[in-house]
């Protein structure tokens, strides 16, 4: 039963202009939509934001209706525990876990990861990421942030061995990490691995497609890889200890924080190294990612450097400096 006091849960989607474009190896795109969830209770409001991802089948409008499926539920008392079982991992799950994080740290008056039992975050090197392109410009693209500690290089195409030399001559005391996001077969995987290690790459992200990347255990890997699309939650761990050396681990994936620290710590125990990832998007679908940092080995949070212009109160960004959110933005 609903009273005056019961949480009210609304949502919107979002649109926000990139700076240029941000393309990989699916295509490019010059707009982040994200859909965004907020729970009030009172005059206090707790907000999350998700980016539904093609790649998975999610679409904006199909991920509104899927957390507005929650009104009721929500009024009626679900929590956020309650929610981990009433919804599948992915993104609505994501925006609703976080909005609902929000409101309880802003309902206690504390910090977030104090009520979670969790280290504080502390600043961080985040990742820059060069979109993928012809050598050239991609190597022009990183000359320009070449004093950037850590570049993530988009791969994906039969040109991709004089793309890493490219933006490893262009970049030349940066670390870099490599993410082919699934485009390379079993045919060029060595080869490509190979120029990446002569590169001098650190780490080599979702080489092959989810479900086709058994090669990956049967090979001696020359640089460490991570998987990406072939992980999203607890349960896909496992079955990956003979392929992958580290897992990103993104929120739209593992449907929201509370599913995410405690894939940190399986992963972790596991013996995986972690990197923190993201969907290109606004400070407030970054904010909650932060709690992951301590247990990350790589932290990939730069989707607001990539935009046109980020929301209020954002997440501030010195250089590749990444600093914890401040209350008015999140948790």
């Amino acid at each position: 039963m609903t009273s005056l006091n019961s949480p009210m849960l609304i949502g919107k989607i979002e649109r926000w202009p990139i700076a240029g474009s941000f393309t990989i190896s699916r295509g490019a795109k010059t707009e982040a939509v994200t859909v965004v969830a907020e729970v009030r209770q009172g005059f206090v409001v707790g907000r999350g934001e998700c980016v539904p991802y093609p790649r998975y089948g999610e679409t904006p409008e199909a991920t509104l209706d899927a957390v507005l499926a929650m009104q009721i539920p929500i009024a009626d008392g679900l929590d956020r525990q309650g929610i981990q079982e009433a919804m599948p991992p992915g993104a609505a799950r994501n925006a609703l876990d976080c909005a609902m994080l929000d409101i309880e740290a802003k309902l206690s008056g504390k910090r977030i990861w104090e009520l979670l039992g969790r280290r504080a975050p502390q600043p961080c090197v985040t990742a820059y990421t060069i979109s993928l392109g012809a050598p050239q410009s991609m190597a022009a693209a990183a000359a320009k942030v070449a004093h950037r500690p850590l570049l993530k290089v988009k791969l994906g195409g039969a040109d991709d061995p004089a793309r890493i030399a490219a933006v490893r001559n262009a970049a030349p005391q940066s670390q870099l990490i490599v993410d082919a996001n699934e485009a390379w077969t079993e045919a060029d995987l060595e080869a490509n691995l190979a120029a990446c290690a002569a590169a001098g790459v650190t780490l080599v992200e979702q080489p092959l497609p989810a479900g086709r990347d058994e090669a990956l255990a049967r090979i001696d890997r020359p640089v460490a890889v991570c998987a990406d699309e072939s992980v999203h939650d607890r349960a896909s761990l496992e079955g990956l200890r003979d392929r992958y050396d580290a897992v990103n681990i993104k929120l739209d994936k593992t449907g929201g924080l509370t599913e995410a620290l405690a894939m940190a710590d399986a992963a972790n125990a596991l013996g995986f190294d972690i990197m923190v990832g993201c969907m290109v998007a606004t400070s407030l679908s970054m904010a909650p990612a932060m709690l992951l940092t301590p247990l990350a080995r790589f932290v990939d949070l730069d989707g607001p450097l990539l935009l046109a212009e980020d929301r209020n109160n954002g997440l501030l960004y010195d250089d590749s400096l990444v600093y914890p959110p401040d209350a008015a933005l999140w948790g």
